[in-house]
Order: C-alpha cells, then sequence, then structure tokens
C-alpha cells in the first residue's frame, strides 16, 4: 500500500534499472536539485513530445543545478527503442536516464499508479526535490495532458529564490520581475539591509521589491 508523499517530506530512495543502468537515486542526484516526473508508458504520442521538450532544456536544467529523471513502467530495452524515435521524431538527444519501473517499485513508493484513472500505467506526476531531498513541489497531471515545462522551471527559479532570501513569488511571476517580501519581516533597519532597491508598501502585509539577486 502506498504511502501520498506531501511537500517537505524525504523524496524517499531507491535502487532501480534504467535506460543508461542502475541509479541509486539519491546518489544519482548528489548536491542537486531533481526533477522526477513519470510517464504512463513508452511509445505513447504525448510522452514522446515531453522528453523531447526536456531534451532540449539541458542547459536550463544545468544552470539551474538540477538533474532530470524519468520513469515509465517498461523495461529498459523498450526505453532504448523508445529513445531512437524520440530523438527522431522530435530532432534532438535524449540526455537523462529513464528509470525501467517494470516492477513498480519505483511507482508505488511515488504515488504515481492512480488505480481510478489507470490500473496499471502511471499518471503523469512532477517532483522536485531540493539538495536535502526534501519534496518540494508535487504536480499530477491527466495522462492525456502533456506538461509545461516552462513551469516547472519557473517553480525552480522561485524555489531557489525564496530559500535564499525573504520573499514569495506573487502570481504569473516570471525570473526578473519584482517579488514580495514576507510579512514576518517587519524591523525597518533589517528590510532596509536586505532590500537596498527600496520597496513598495502597498498594504502592510502586501510590500514588492525588486527581485533581490537580479
Amino acid at each position: 500500500m502506498s504511502t501520498s508523499l506531501r511537500l517537505g517530506d524525504d523524496a524517499p530512495d531507491f535502487e532501480q534499472n534504467s535506460s543508461t543502468g542502475p541509479i541509486k537515486f539519491h546518489e544519482y542526484l548528489g548536491d542537486s536539485w531533481g526533477v522526477l516526473f513519470s510517464h504512463p508508458a513508452d511509445f505513447t504520442p504525448v510522452c514522446t513530445t515531453e522528453l523531447g521538450f526536456t531534451a532540449k532544456l539541458k542547459d536550463e536544467f544545468a544552470k539551474r543545478n538540477v538533474k532530470v529523471l524519468a520513469v515509465s513502467v517498461d523495461d529498459a530495452d523498450s526505453h532504448n527503442k523508445w529513445i531512437e524515435d524520440i530523438n527522431d521524431t522530435q530532432n534532438t538527444t535524449v540526455n537523462f536516464p529513464i528509470l525501467a519501473d517494470d516492477d513498480r517499485k519505483v511507482s508505488t513508493l511515488y504515488d504515481m499508479i492512480h488505480p481510478n484513472a489507470s490500473a496499471t500505467a502511471t499518471v503523469r506526476s512532477v517532483f522536485i526535490i531540493d539538495p536535502a531531498k526534501k519534496v518540494r513541489l508535487i504536480i499530477t497531471y491527466p495522462a492525456s495532458t502533456g506538461r509545461n515545462f516552462n513551469e516547472i522551471l519557473r517553480v525552480i527559479d522561485s524555489l531557489q529564490l525564496t530559500d535564499s532570501h525573504s520573499v514569495a513569488t506573487p502570481v504569473n511571476w516570471e525570473d526578473g520581475q519584482d517579488v514580495i517580501i514576507v510579512p514576518s519581516l517587519k524591523d525597518p533597519e533589517v528590510l532596509k539591509q536586505k532590500f537596498p532597491k527600496g520597496y513598495t508598501e502597498v498594504r502592510p502585509y502586501l510590500r514588492t521589491t525588486p527581485q533581490p539577486n537580479k
């Protein structure tokens, strides 16, 4: 019986075969952030587009210190045949491992099988995991809907920024835009020190400031 993961939980470790050989998850991540994302099956059209686009984001993930790991419930031989199709149809080169989760070990650990949707295929789950191996984001899409990887990059930008500065990011925020000072910060001297560019007080609880690390 799987247990649903929640934000802030430790990301379960595992060892599983993949398209590039055996992977020990925590060891694979090292001190990087991680994106673990599941696919209903090999040779499926939506997944083919997703994995191709993820491969094209290699430099974007690298500059954010993020390692990507896909998971599908087929075996490694099937994955490697599928990768040839992905490379050909999406005009790219898959540059990250796809876990061969044919025993459903990882799918069960991360609660990726939703029986009322499908008894065998994984739903489209995304987990963002920080260097402390904590789960920081979970998004689950239906199998028929391709994911927005620009949104995944946006969330990583927000998490990395808000971890290192006393800010939160507002609706539809993109990297480089103004951010919100956390309401718990009230000391004028601390505010002056942390936000030398100044800030605008819309309400006492809503204060905007230019992005501090830009």
